[in-house]
């Protein structure tokens, strides 16, 4: 390159450069016009040539990457956008033992948070309905309050790209888009075309200023007629293995950048070995994210899970035994270099109001002592990280203060909510039957009245 014109100002040697830069990124050379010094007496003009190899090569900033021990809640966009709700939530933050926020920077639905120059999110018209103005203003909050901000992308699922790219979604055997239950179309995980645009986004975010991207939907649709989906583009490739290379990838583009990779699991992948059927290997996914976060809420169990017959009624133990089998099974995976994700598990703040037909008298709401039971539980498992969802971002405040309990009492607490509940319903029963009983007693005895005043008529009434 050449640098232009100079020339040297005052005995102070004070410098005042004017520089015009034109930077060619491509040839690795960029030209500085206009560079001019003045002195009392005299000036200097000539023309320096400036080797390549005198260019700084890109940063790495993987090596600079922030980690810290996760304790966090989620936040959609549009929480994150309405100023009292969200200084409330910092608040909370600030105040307690919570440290991080997970922010939707793509949605379930493919909504994007804040405008993206990304090239294919300008082409499918995502940019014309995004949430957030002004961005990095909240970046700047998050930031400034030291909370740890954690980038969650909704990944293969995408009902906006479905229509301006087929190309990259899932298809039928008859080469229509595929759609699953709720209308959603689907990246195709075996096309590695499709995988850009989760990370260009991504790469977007960490840009911004998220220190990790956690992908989420990062796997193959479970509901729809998945049997109409067509996968002769595997070549042999399993789903696992098309997951997993999705994951390793975004892992090597988005390190340099210094964000780390996370990514949410199903809960009952813990127990399940080789291909979970929807891409999820718990293998091969812990050793190719630095963090792993298996979704263990306890009111996504069935009945009897792990031998508890109310998960959700119980949510010490269902936390425990799903992260002392995540644990276990993570120190039984070997690998060269002895790196292994993180494990950070996402549990709930939510009542799970839907199962109290399914529960009947053993649905117990949550609270306080029930969001803490699943923080001792994720401790005594030997993890140290944990999340909360809330899908409309309302907190219990009271659990993140002080998160010490007692678990044995808190075991005697539920219990008790139990048989009081069930002793309410059985009184609730018996006033029932009571009731019934009376009123047949009283419809009996009306029915014998009107059989006695229909006697009386016929006897006054001889031709009736």
């Amino acid at each position: 390159m050449i640098l232009k014109r100079i020339t040297l100002v005052g005995t102070t040697a004070l410098l005042l450069i004017s520089l015009t830069i034109g930077f060619n990124l491509a040839d690795k050379n960029f030209s500085i016009a206009k560079a001019q010094l003045d002195t009392n007496s005299m000036t200097v003009e000539q023309n320096i040539n400036i080797q390549d190899y005198l260019i700084q090569p890109p940063t790495n900033w993987g090596f600079y990457r922030e980690k810290v021990e996760v304790k966090g809640i989620f936040l959609t966009a549009s929480t994150v956008n309405n100023e009292k709700r969200f200084n409330k939530l910092i608040q909370l933050v600030n105040d307690t033992v919570l440290n991080t926020m997970v922010v939707d920077v793509k949605n379930d639905s493919g909504r994007l948070t804040y405008k993206s120059n990304v090239d294919l999110a300008k082409e499918i018209g995502v940019n014309d309905n995004i949430i957030i103005e002004d961005f990095p203003e909240k970046m700047e909050v998050l930031l400034a309050n030291k909370i740890y901000p954690i980038a969650r992308m909704v990944t293969f699922k995408d009902k906006r790209i479905g229509a301006a790219r087929p190309d990259l979604v899932l298809k039928t055997k008859n080469g229509d888009v595929w759609r699953d239950r709720s209308g959603n179309t689907w990246l195709n995980p075996f096309n590695k075309d499709a995988w850009e645009y989760p990370i260009q986004l991504a790469e977007e975010a960490a840009l911004m200023g998220f220190k990790e991207i956690q992908f989420d939907y990062v796997r193959f649709p479970t509901d729809g007629n998945i049997g109409l989906i067509d996968y002769s583009d595997s070549e042999g490739r399993t789903k696992a293995d098309a997951i997993t290379a999705f994951l390793k990838h975004a892992r090597e583009r988005l390190e340099p950048l210094g964000a780390y990779v996370s990514a949410d699991v199903f809960g009952d992948i813990i127990n399940v070995r080789g291909d979970s059927g929807i891409g999820q290997n718990y293998d091969s996914l812990a050793v190719n994210t630095d963090i792993l976060c298996p979704m263990i809420y306890p009111s996504h169990y069935n009945l009897g899970y792990y031998g508890i017959d109310y998960p959700n009624s119980s949510p010490y133990k269902i936390v425990y035994q799903a992260m002392k089998s995540a644990v276990s099974r993570m120190e039984k995976i070997e690998t060269e270099d002895k790196n292994k994700a993180i494990l950070r598990p996402w549990i709930q703040d939510f009542d799970a109001g839907y199962l109290k037909k399914q529960y009947g008298p053993n649905f117990i709401p949550y609270g306080p002592e029930q969001v803490k039971a699943q923080i001792q539980a994720v401790y005594d498992a030997g993890v140290k990280e944990w999340l909360f969802w809330n899908a409309g971002n309302v907190y219990t405040n009271g659990a993140f203060y002080n998160t010490d309990i007692d678990i044995k009492q808190f075991q005697r607490n539920q219990q008790a909510i139990i048989n009081r509940n069930k002793k309410e319903l059985e009184e609730k029963e018996n006033n029932q039957i009571n009731t019934e009983s009376n009123d047949n007693e009283e419809n009996s005895s009306i029915e014998n009245n009107e059989s006695s005043e229909t006697e009386e008529t016929d006897q006054d009434n001889p031709e009736n």
